[in-house]
């Protein structure tokens, strides 16, 4: 018995020990065939990720691809040329009164009327801005400021932004070349909402105003002492007279000769900015692209313009010199602040650049912001307007974007319109007494200009989609207009 004991127990053993090396040869062989499967798929994994990571890349970036090509119709006379004059004409006429330009109403109808490609339609669409806002600026040179007895255009607050706008163009310009359509579709819709949504709101916060300021100033008139409150009831900065003795003594003030209207030494300061970034510019156009050469002349642009604003801004901040339009003759302003200003013009600059706007699609609902009078403002911006935009036009025509017949044609209407635009605006102003007609102007054109611009985007963002046309950024190294 105790024999047969010894033996079951033996061969128990020996059944246990196979069982576990069994089982040990199983567990080595599936935790090696798991091993063997999650290699393989990490690695499949891996190649999925490189792939979709290549995949964007390629999106965004095909060397020696280019998705650009002009589209230049006849000139001839018929119904598009009609239209696009109407059109065009309006556009200039409000536009240059809300200061900035008109470019969001020129662009959809050169491109949908008239049948040019976007970036051409962005080139002539600065010529237009340009022929307005000279138009303008001649116009302004002999107006006055509504409430004090100064120049309507802020000199002063030009030379603060006006050489920030320069550069910002010359950097707008070269983003025109290399950024895809529905790249600057994206950043148009989201800013000028933006910027048309605070304008309004500006807008109704100077209607309220003006509406307390006139019937304030209708009851001074009722009362017995009138005379004497009549000097605490002054119209509002944003606003012109309210049919008090300031009117009169307002309309004897505008007349002053363009020699004693114009700031000349600021004026000097501005030209020989533009006469400075110009030459950069023409001398840039016969280096060869992305050369040394053409870097460094880029790149003096830099002091040039950081230079003149910098000398503006110091005088400011040492309380040497004033925005003298705001009222506030002992304003004091702080670095971050003028900081702020010089980025403020360089923003607006490559938007309008970028976008082929006049950069007071910024400028104008900024200077609001800051506190400057409808009428100053829409003046200011349209002057530094027309520094920046005739540097676009030489920049475009030296890249050849626009096709020089159209855009005189087109500049010629633009110019008429911005001068009775200018005339009829201000004098229903005077009639009504409300400046915040600019204001809601301004916004109105710019949220047009959001949804005409948006839509012609959208629309060639989904053709490009279903033709499956490359959607990358441009090589502006291997450019070829």
């Amino acid at each position: 018995m105790a024999r047969f004991r010894s033996e079951w127990r033996g061969s128990r053993l020996i059944e246990i020990f196979a069982i576990s090396f069994l089982m040990a040869s199983l567990f080595v062989s599936t935790k090696g065939s798991l091993e063997q499967e999650a290699s393989s798929y990490s690695e499949k994994e891996e190649v999925e990720s490189d792939y979709y990571v290549m995949k964007v890349l390629n999106f965004f970036w095909q060397p020696g691809r280019l998705g650009y090509t002009h589209v230049w119709p006849e000139m001839e006379f018929g119904w598009k040329i009609i239209v696009g004059t109407i059109i065009g004409f309006f556009g200039s006429a409000f536009g240059t009164v809300g200061g900035v330009g008109g470019g969001g109403i020129f662009v959809p109808m050169l491109t949908l009327i008239i049948g040019f490609d976007q970036k051409s339609s962005t080139a002539i669409s600065k010529c237009m801005i340009m022929g307005g806002a000279g138009a303008t600026v001649f116009y302004n040179l002999k107006q006055r400021h509504p409430t004090l007895d100064l120049p309507i255009i802020d000199y002063d607050l030009a030379l603060l932004f006006q050489p920030m706008l320069v550069l910002g163009i010359s950097i707008g310009v070269a983003f025109n070349v290399i950024f895809a359509d529905w790249m600057i579709t994206v950043l148009l819709i989201i800013t000028f909402l933006v910027t048309s949504i605070k304008a309004y709101l500006k807008g109704i916060e100077t209607w309220k105003k003006e509406t307390i300021v006139k019937m304030e100033a209708a009851r001074a008139s009722q009362s017995t002492g009138s005379g004497m409150e009549e000097v605490e009831y002054k119209p509002l900065p944003e606003g012109p007279g309210t049919g008090t003795q300031s009117e009169t003594k307002e309309s004897e003030k505008s007349k002053v000769s363009i020699v004693d209207n114009v700031y000349w030494k600021e004026v000097g300061f501005l030209f020989a900015v533009w006469i400075i970034i110009l030459g950069l510019e023409i001398a840039k156009n016969y280096t060869t692209t992305c050369s040394v050469l053409y870097w460094v002349l880029n790149l003096l642009q830099i002091p040039v313009t950081f230079g003149v604003s910098g000398y503006e801004a110091f005088n400011l901040y040492k309380g040497r010199r004033v925005i003298a339009s705001k009222g506030d003759a002992d304003a004091t302003y702080k670095l971050h602040q003028l900081v702020l200003y010089c980025i403020g013009g360089i923003v607006a600059g490559i938007v309008g650049g970028l976008l082929g706007l006049g950069g007071g699609f910024i400028l104008g609902p900024l200077f609001l912001e800051l506190g400057i009078p409808p009428q100053v403002s829409s003046a200011t911006a349209t002057f530094a307007m027309t520094f920046s935009s005739s540097m676009s036009v030489v920049e475009y025509y030296l890249l050849k974007r626009f096709p020089v017949p159209y855009a005189l044609y087109f500049v010629a209407v633009s110019t008429i319109a911005a001068i009775i635009g200018q005339y009829v605006v201000r004098k229903v102003i005077a009639i009504l007494g409300r400046a915040s007609l600019i204001i809601f102007i301004l916004a109105t054109t710019i949220f047009v200009s959001a949804i005409s611009l948006g839509g012609v985007g959208i629309a060639d963002v989904i053709e490009d989609i279903q033709e499956k046309a490359y959607m990358g950024f441009e090589n502006i190294c291997t450019y070829d207009a």
